[in-house]
């Protein structure tokens, strides 16, 4: 006697290769979206527009896939020096940065010359002193502060020295390219001391986290 069995339903199946050319169309449409809106409020003086990023700024596929931030943009092996990455922009005059001035984390002046700029970031994903160039733009910025909203995120946030240039800096997706990395065990240090504060005992467990990691492999 035989049985009549349901057939299975057929599973839906997506290939890592296409999951990862949607995300990528998505990211790209994001990324020419977010421009977009932001120039359409105007262009402040002296502002450079950054290129749009290309695709050979998306994950190497060959190294680890560290997986994604809560803004679904991706964690990126330190050994891919060009990536797609989410950044904002800040100002001094900001009512949360009115306590510090225009000084930095590292308790210098935040930067904004022809040549360099500061820029903010978690010092887990970037260490301070980390160095890197944006497409389409001819200047070096660095790392010398931190946001409590960075924390856990790839996104990096661009100084200005003025709320119009941060309004048209908006929210933009770019491609950047990583110069030099900055010293985990300086930041480290740093944050050691002011633990008092969450988003800082955040990124100095992450860096413990990594240095131990890094131990464990050797």
């Amino acid at each position: 006697m035989f049985s009549m069995r349901p057939a299975k339903p057929k599973k839906n199946i997506m290939t890592i290769q296409t999951r990862h050319a949607l995300l990528a169309a998505a990211l790209f449409a994001l990324a020419g979206t977010d421009a977009a809106a932001a120039d359409a409020a105007g262009t402040a003086t002296g502002f450079v527009t950054p290129a749009a990023p290309t695709r050979a700024s998306l994950p190497d596929r060959s190294l680890p896939n560290l997986g994604r931030d809560k803004h679904g943009l991706f964690f990126y092996h330190p050994k891919q020096t060009r990536r797609m990455v989410r950044t904002t922009a800040y100002t001094h005059s900001e009512s949360d940065h009115l306590r510090y001035g225009a000084k930095s984390a590292v308790g210098t002046t935040l930067q904004y010359t022809d040549e360099v700029r500061s820029a903010a970031a978690d010092w887990s994903v970037y260490p301070m002193g980390t160095k890197f160039r944006i497409k389409g733009e001819p200047y070096t910025y660095v790392v010398d502060d931190y946001g409590s909203a960075l924390v856990g995120t790839g996104t990096i946030d661009i100084y200005q020295p003025s709320r119009a240039l941060m309004r048209q800096w908006g929210t933009r997706i770019v491609e950047i390219e990583i110069i030099e990395w900055g010293s985990s065990r300086r930041s480290l240090e740093t944050l050691s001391q002011r633990q008092r504060y969450r988003h800082c005992t955040k990124m100095y467990a992450a860096l413990q986290q990594q240095n131990n990691a890094r131990s464990r492999t050797r």
